[in-house]
């Protein structure tokens, strides 16, 4: 129960190394996927061979989309996942590729950012963004895979009432506490008690909140350091009977030492908390 895992990728993007996933001892992995030039059959077979070598398992492939910015909130909703107009059209033919390369990883669940959903449901938006995640659902379910749909931009009231309307039994929650902080739209373990049945998969991730919750960012923050209440998440994970892996995320590329350093302090604050209550 509760293998410890870390956000990695291939090549070029966000997440750790292979060679910091091993040096670790970690043993799953949520990828984030590489682009469309580099998805090629040889790539995927090729770092399957090097995950075999050092005994990884990737859980989930997360989509990550070229012209894509988190450099703050209104950025994020321009840019981010398939809210914007302007590339959905690519992005979706987009996240079929993806599907299709993470079943060629054996990888049978993809994680996304959809992007801010209108709050409306008689927004014209929402009914087509409804529209769109049914095909792509219906996609999957063909593969064989599940959508992980990330929280951060949405309440969790909002992305109860998504997911319902929806209809649809291989769409899940990857749930990332640190992100309802960031974003501003919620506390976090509330958050999780609500949209509890649907979660499938976690970020340890921790964060401080904003003086402007919604309008600026908050601050990412060592997981155990911040306003999460770690403790209270891993507990509540338990309480809620989720039961896989605890994918450490900590986004900090440009100081990869630190990087390291942190994610190795999550891995002990994560062990010693599973010896108290499990």
């Amino acid at each position: 129960m509760w293998p410890i895992g870390v956000f990695a990728s291939i090549g070029s993007g966000l997440g750790v190394q292979l060679d910091v996933v091993k040096e670790l001892g970690i043993h799953s992995v949520q990828l984030c996927c590489p682009h469309k030039e580099n998805r090629t059959k040889e790539n995927a077979e090729s770092f399957l061979k090097k995950l075999k070598e050092i005994d990884v398992t990737i859980s989930v492939v997360f989509c990550d989309f070229k012209g894509e910015s988190y450099a703050d909130i209104p950025t994020v909703k321009k840019t981010i996942g398939i809210v914007p107009k302007e590339t959905r059209a690519e992005r979706v033919q987009e996240i079929r590729e993806i599907a299709d390369f993470a079943k060629i990883l054996g990888c049978d669940a993809l994680g996304i950012h959809i992007g801010f959903i209108p709050h409306d449901k008689n927004d014209p938006d929402y009914a087509e963004l409804i529209q769109i995640m049914r095909d792509l659902s219906d996609y999957l379910k063909q593969n064989g895979q599940r959508f992980h749909l990330e929280t951060g931009q949405e309440t969790a009231d909002g992305l109860e009432q998504f997911l319902t309307d929806l209809h649809r039994d291989n769409v899940f929650v990857n749930f990332d506490p640190a992100n309802m902080i960031l974003y501003g739209s919620g506390e976090p373990i509330p958050a999780l008690k609500k949209v509890a049945k649907w979660v499938r998969s976690c970020h340890c991730k921790d964060a401080k909140w904003s003086d402007s919750p919604g309008e600026t960012w908050g601050a990412e923050v060592p997981f155990g350091e911040g306003d999460v209440n770690a403790r209270l998440f891993l507990e509540t994970l338990k309480e809620i009977g989720y039961d896989g892996p605890l994918t450490i995320e900590r986004e900090i590329p440009q100081d990869a030492a630190r990087q390291k350093t942190e994610i190795m302090q999550a891995m002990t604050f994560i062990e010693n908390v599973k010896k108290e209550i499990l």
